[in-house]
């Protein structure tokens, strides 16, 4: 059947440019590619003659359908392949080990006053970007720094240079004060875009304007404001006498090469600015095995600069790409001028290619330590978990429950997933208890179990109607419930009125750590400073901590409530402006109907409801 349907796809393959993707038996995307020509390169992987790597024996081993999309060139092929790696990820595929969005540095130029923070995605909405980035601190600590070198807002209040008092920020000279009228807008924005100067590496050109602005202030015998002028310029040139001069014959140029070892690949991407060495940053690429370097080298770059908010003129690879001339159009495309890909081979461009090689080798080993550290830990606290509760086979999935209900209010429950000893934080789900009134702990996790295994049941029977895989399918090998016998024998009657008793259940015990398990006289101890008790600790920690925050947001969320949510025509933008302005409830109750509608985004009609009401 399988072989039937491949050889009518094969069939009918066009002879276009364009993409193709291969699924398996369960209609997953397990390999997209691209080609100039669709008919000649998909028929190529099933010729009696070819002869495959393990890797591609193993994809078209797996392959049960073909589908494929037709582009007008292959520059639109290599853009369309790009966007279907990031949505499918397929495992045949060479691709970024994290399954996460790195974070980015964004400077929200669309805003009268901008401001600078973190955030996990670039956007098309006027702001600018730097990144991505592969380290959440490194990115703070960078942010740390940029804020007393520029100070600027980082508040979400709106400025209109009229509030009565500034932030602390302001009297520690990390805000130049917008709020108050302290600066202008002109020159406000002058210290974001030499904040944007900064993160581009353009450091001189910042001291060259800052030694002007400092010489026109001593000028005007502003002294104050050329003093600190003078500070800022030092502080500037002592960063750049910590970066590295790489060369006086490089001025802007990415640097990327990399190291392989049993299937991973790590690459290093070295970001030369002015000739000076800037930033450094290194990814992890996984489905590396059996791929050529060329191969490995063109995956990273479409997926890396499809995410890069800067492209620079040049680019210096330590190996050639397969598909040179598609991707230099296309990283033209991006950058919107000419980009020149080289692979240098002797010269100060070469040995900067081979100290970014030498750094990715280190980078390489370091993680494959730590890679076989952390997965030694947890086989081992899996195995010692199998052993203390007499499972058949280590618990591959663990789920742990707990419920959280500070002063019998907004009762919630959490559910954690813990995937090889690893946490899943894809499958971890909160639930708010609707049944239950006051503190009944039994009462809450019984809803909480018995809502969690019927979305089981439904899952798995729509998935053998349609075919498709639900996350609440998928049923732990162990539950671990934040509690004592109590619950346990809870737990113990929701799994068995569903037919899931076969599910291993503990109950772990604050006091002495102890595993209560079922048909057991006295409880399990695991042994102290066990992987397995560390594990199961972790677990537990992990359960609360989600409980807990779920359960603030909530009581937060109530707290915020006021008085003005009860007036008509008052929704929370208009709660916060009014508050913003006057700051209480009794400020407001005081103000003319005059002063209220004075407020942004109120009118007379809304004032004087809040005055009637007040």
């Amino acid at each position: 059947m399988v072989e039937e349907q491949i050889a009518t796809r094969l069939a009918g393959l066009p002879d276009r440019p364009g993409v193709y993707l291969m699924k398996d038996a369960d209609d997953r995307v397990i390999y997209v590619g691209k080609a100039v020509v669709l008919r000649n390169r998909v028929r190529s992987y099933f010729h009696a003659s070819a002869t495959h790597s393990t890797k591609t024996a193993r994809l078209v081993n797996d392959i049960a359908d073909i589908e494929w999309i037709v582009t007008e060139s292959e520059l639109e092929a290599l853009i369309l392949e790009s966007e279907l790696i990031k949505q499918h990820r397929p495992r045949f595929n060479v691709r970024l080990k994290d399954d996460k969005r790195y974070p980015y540095i964004q400077v929200s130029l669309q805003e009268p006053f901008p401001r600078i923070r973190i955030v996990r995605q670039a956007r098309r909405d006027g702001a600018r970007y730097f990144g991505p980035f592969t380290s959440s601190q490194a990115v703070r600590q960078t942010l740390e720094v940029l804020r007393r070198l520029f100070p600027y807002r980082t508040c979400n209040r709106e400025i209109t240079g009229k509030d009565p008092r500034p932030c602390l920020y302001y009297h520690i000279k990390r805000c130049t004060g917008p709020c108050i009228g302290a600066i202008d807008q002109a020159g406000y924005r002058n210290i974001i875009q030499q904040a944007c100067l900064f993160l581009e590496g353009r450091s001189e050109q910042i001291v060259k304007d800052l030694a002007r602005e400092m010489n026109e202030a001593a000028e005007a015998l502003d002294f104050e404001k050329a003093a600190t002028l003078r500070d800022q310029v030092d502080a500037i040139n002592q960063i750049i006498e910590r970066q590295r001069i790489v060369s006086e014959h490089l001025r802007d140029h990415d640097i990327i090469a990399m190291a392989r070892d049993d299937g991973q690949a790590c690459v290093q991407v070295f970001f030369v600015r002015e000739g000076k060495l800037i930033g450094r940053e290194y990814f992890v690429l996984t489905g590396a095995s059996d791929e050529a370097d060329a191969e490995v080298m063109g995956s990273f770059i479409k997926q890396f600069y499809s995410e890069a908010t800067q492209i620079p003129p040049e680019i210096l690879l330590q190996h050639d790409l397969d598909e040179f001339a598609v991707i230099t159009s296309w990283l033209a495309s991006q950058r919107g001028r000419k980009v020149t890909i080289k692979v240098p081979k002797r010269g100060d461009k070469r040995a900067i290619v081979r100290m970014a090689h030498e750094n990715a080798i280190e980078t390489l080993e370091r993680l494959r330590m730590e890679w076989e550290v952390d997965t030694n830990r947890q086989t081992e606290a899996l195995t010692d978990l199998q052993a203390a509760l007499e499972m058949p086979h280590p618990p591959t999935r663990i789920e742990c429950y707990d419920i959280s209900a500070i002063q019998g209010t907004h009762i919630t429950g959490s559910m954690v997933v813990f995937d090889r000893g690893t946490p899943s934080k894809r499958d971890y789900r909160h639930f708010r208890v609707r049944t239950v009134q006051g503190a009944d702990d039994y009462a809450s996790m019984r809803e909480v179990l018995t809502r969690r295994f019927h979305r089981a049941q439904e899952a798995q029977a729509k998935r053998s109607v349609d075919g498709q895989t639900n996350r609440w399918a998928i049923l732990p090998d162990l539950v671990i419930l934040d509690g004592g016998k109590g619950q346990l024998g809870v737990a113990r009657e929701v799994l068995e009125s569903m037919g899931m008793g076969h599910i291993t259940t503990a109950a772990l015990a604050k006091q002495e750590e102890e595993l209560f398990v079922p048909g057991r006289p006295t409880p399990v101890q695991l042994p102290r400073g066990s992987q397995a008790l560390y594990l199961v600790q972790r677990i537990r920690d992990e359960a609360h901590r989600f409980a807990v925050t779920y359960h603030r947001k909530l009581r937060a969320k109530e707290g915020t409530r006021s008085v003005l949510d009860e007036i008509p025509g008052v929704g929370p933008k208009r709660r916060q402006a009014l508050l913003r302005q006057f700051g209480s409830v009794d400020a407001i109750r005081k103000a003319s109907v005059e002063e209220l509608a004075s407020v942004p985004s109120m009118n007379r009609a809304t004032a004087e409801a809040v005055a009637n009401y007040l």
